[in-house]
């Protein structure tokens, strides 16, 4: 099989005897397998009690299979990434899906917290080495009038499962199929997995680097170092309570970063196969997308973070009832994505401020909502605000990707597929680290589960409110960011601005 260089033109299929290449079939294909590893962040904290009571887990171990997901996940996407470029795209996806379907089959069969460690983390490790394939896949299958099109159902796919892990990882647990328990939210993903490995054997095309030649071993073990010491203390420093050596690994990060960009610098310059290109990052367009990104990220999960934390401990809302609470939100969010080609098409970024203006405000008017409702908020307070919340984030995270890759050629697709994705996972840990250390610093210390429920409700709604402030901040400062990318995007003529 004949791997094809990256172009602008659509690809030939080299999966299907030389016939042409399906996109909607390829998008068909990656977006599935997109939604499920995401869906994966967070459908286990609803089997969190099932998994202490069945394993006899602790509370530490738990956080590891929380967190070990996390973190492997983010430490290897820039090297899988460029994996893509070296040894062909389709491959590598492949290989990523089918060591997650394993390794989700063996989280469902653990037989003691540690093997579910060890599964986690490898099931992080294979969605890592998966996701950046797909960026890349829809960059160079898809030509550049129909990638916006595209890259909206993948914002949509990313949205749509970010809140959608409680509500069916609740559904699950509330039914029990088969009696399995927990493990049914790892089982879950076998079905969909064999089913979207055996489409994308026959779907995806395959697609790799002219300019790629061999990995570049000594920046991808700095650059699983830097990252390690960089999101290992964001996800653990509150629950650690920020412990000297945490501030010593992220003295450490910043050194072994520093050594991995300026090795970069040097390949680069040499065209020795750098695992990241740095005059990528010359693209000021893409730089300032990439800190949009980023900024984006932080805003949107820590929001949840503490949202569900208002619901199912100050409101007392079972995971189920939580999840269906939120899902306005997803509802909102996929008819954001569904207008926001149209839009971008007509009023180009300026499209995306606005998404990000809705976003803002809806915050504001939520702490409003949350503090005059105290301990009589229902459901029924917050869903209209969260449907409008979703409309915003749909209008933003659909076009925003292919705005930020508009200006990427040849060489530099898996390079900036790899930068891009972690950094929305860094900006996504500093996010929740912050707003955890700024909640439970204004949550009243009365406000534990044995206080009484009116109290507790207060006492959570109040830090919600205060704690609100950060998401409104962060996405009225993305709404300036998409202004800068698009002034950049205008000067580059990549895309509408």
């Amino acid at each position: 099989m004949q791997p094809l260089a990256y172009h602008d033109a659509p690809l030939m299929n080299s999966a299907t005897s030389g016939s042409a290449v399906r996109p909607l079939a390829v998008l068909a294909t990656v977006l599935p397998a997109t939604f499920m590893q995401l869906v994966d962040v967070s459908i286990v904290n609803v089997a969190i009690p099932s998994i202490q009571r069945e394993l006899g887990a602790s509370y530490a171990e738990i956080q590891l299979v929380l967190a070990g997901y996390q973190l492997a996940f983010a430490c290897v996407l820039i090297t899988a990434a460029r994996l893509g470029d070296i040894l062909g795209r389709r491959r590598m996806f492949l290989t990523g899906m089918i060591g997650f379907t394993a390794t989700s089959a063996l989280c469902g069969a653990a037989p003691s917290p540690e093997v579910l460690v060890a599964a986690r983390i490898l099931q992080g490790l294979t969605s890592g080495i998966m996701y950046p394939q797909v960026i890349s896949v829809i960059q160079v299958t898809f030509e550049p009038a129909e990638r916006g099109r595209a890259f909206g159902l993948y914002g949509a796919t990313i949205a749509l499962a970010t809140i959608t892990g409680p509500l069916l990882g609740g559904m699950l647990i509330a039914l029990d199929p088969l009696g399995t328990s927990w493990r049914s939210v790892f089982y879950v993903n076998v079905p969909i997995g064999v089913v979207a490995a055996l489409a994308a054997r026959r779907t995806l095309p395959e697609s790799r680097s002219e300019q790629a030649s061999r990995l570049d071993l000594p920046g991808a073990a700095l650059v699983t170092v830097g990252l390690f010491l960089l999101i290992f203390p964001l996800t653990e420093g509150r629950e650690s309570g920020w412990p000297p050596w945490i501030f010593a690994m992220l003295a450490g990060a910043a050194v072994t970063l520093t050594l991995f960009w300026l090795l970069q610098r040097y390949k680069t310059a040499g065209d020795r196969s750098p695992l990241i290109y740095t005059s990528l990052l010359g693209d000021v367009a893409y730089r300032r997308g990439v800190a949009l990104a980023a900024l984006l990220s932080s805003g949107l999960p820590s929001f949840f973070f503490v949202l569900t934390l208002y619901l199912q401990i100050g409101l007392g809302f079972s995971p189920l009832h939580a999840g269906l609470t939120t899902f306005p939100f997803a509802i909102g969010s996929g008819l954001g994505s569904l207008a926001s080609d149209r839009l971008v098409r007509r009023f180009g970024l300026a499209a995306l401020q606005v998404g990000c203006g809705i976003l803002a405000a809806a915050m504001l008017v939520l702490r409003g909502v949350v503090l005059a409702a105290g301990a009589g908020a229902t459901s029924w307070h917050l869903v209209g605000i969260l449907l409008c919340s979703g409309l915003g984030l749909g209008m933003v995270i659909s076009p925003m990707t292919n705005a930020i890759l508009a200006g990427v050629r040849g060489r530099e697709v898996g390079s900036a597929s790899g930068v891009l994705s972690t950094g929305q996972q860094i900006g996504g840990a500093l996010g929740v680290a912050l707003v955890g250390v700024l909640f439970f610093a204004v949550l009243p210390g009365g406000a534990v589960e044995a206080a009484p429920a009116e109290e507790r409700a207060r006492a959570f709604a109040s830090a919600l409110g205060d704690t609100l402030f950060y998401p409104a901040a962060v996405f009225a400062g993305c709404a300036v960011l998409v202004g800068a990318l698009a002034r950049a995007r205008r000067r580059a003529g990549d895309a509408p601005a």
